[in-house]
C-alpha cells in the first residue's frame, strides 16, 4: 500500500466532484473544469466531502495507487487555488510583454519571439519586464508553458544570462584565464 495514496483527498468548499464510468473524473470549482481519465486499475470513492482512492487489486498495477492520488488532489487545488510558476529574465536588453493570449519575448536574438498561451493559462509581467508569471488550473499545463518558454533561452553558465524560473540557482562557471608567460 502507498503511503500517499491511502490518505483521503477532502473536498473544499464551491469544489463539485464527478466521477464518471470507466474511472472518468470531472472537477469543477471557481477557477475552471479539469477532466481526466485514470488508470483502470484505480477505484474512486466519494464519501460526504472526501475522495478515496483504492486499488482494485494487490500487485503491480497497485504502483499507481499514490500517483492516482496525487493526480485528483492536484486537480482539486487547481480548481480552487490555482498554480503559478515565475520566470525571470536576465541579460542586457532582455524584456517581455503580454498581447492577449502572446507573450512577446526579446531575449537577444535578431527577432522577437512570440509564444501563444494554451486556453486556461494567463501570463501577468512585472518588474520593469523582466518577470513572467504564469498561472492556471491545470499543474501539467503550467509546468510545461514554463518550460517552453524557459526554452527559448536557458540560462547560460558563464554569466547567468537567458530565461530562468524565479526560484532557480544558476552556478556559474569560472572563465578562462590570461595565459601565463
Amino acid at each position: 500500500m502507498s503511503r500517499i495514496g491511502i490518505k483521503p483527498i477532502t473536498i473544499p468548499q464551491g469544489v463539485e466532484v464527478t466521477l464518471g464510468k470507466s474511472n472518468d473524473i470531472s472537477v469543477k470549482g471557481p477557477k475552471g473544469v479539469l477532466q481526466r481519465t485514470l488508470h483502470k486499475s484505480m477505484e474512486l470513492k466519494k464519501e460526504d466531502n472526501t475522495i478515496k482512492v483504492m486499488p482494485l487489486s494487490e500487485g503491480k498495477d497497485s504502483n499507481f495507487h499514490g500517483l492516482t492520488r496525487t493526480l485528483v488532489n492536484n486537480m482539486i487545488l487547481g480548481v480552487s487555488e490555482g498554480f503559478s510558476k515565475s520566470l525571470k529574465l536576465i541579460g542586457v536588453g532582455y524584456r517581455a510583454a503580454v498581447a492577449g493570449k502572446n507573450i512577446n519575448l526579446t531575449v537577444g536574438y535578431s527577432h522577437p519571439v512570440v509564444y501563444s498561451l494554451p486556453d486556461g493559462i494567463e501570463a501577468k509581467v512585472e518588474e520593469a519586464s523582466t518577470k513572467i508569471t504564469i498561472s492556471g488550473p491545470n499543474k501539467e499545463t503550467v509546468g510545461q508553458v514554463a518550460a517552453n518558454i524557459r526554452a527559448y533561452r536557458k540560462p547560460e553558465p558563464y554569466h547567468g544570462k537567458g530565461i530562468r524560473y524565479a526560484d532557480e540557482k544558476i552556478i556559474t562557471k569560472v572563465g578562462k584565464s590570461g595565459a601565463k608567460k
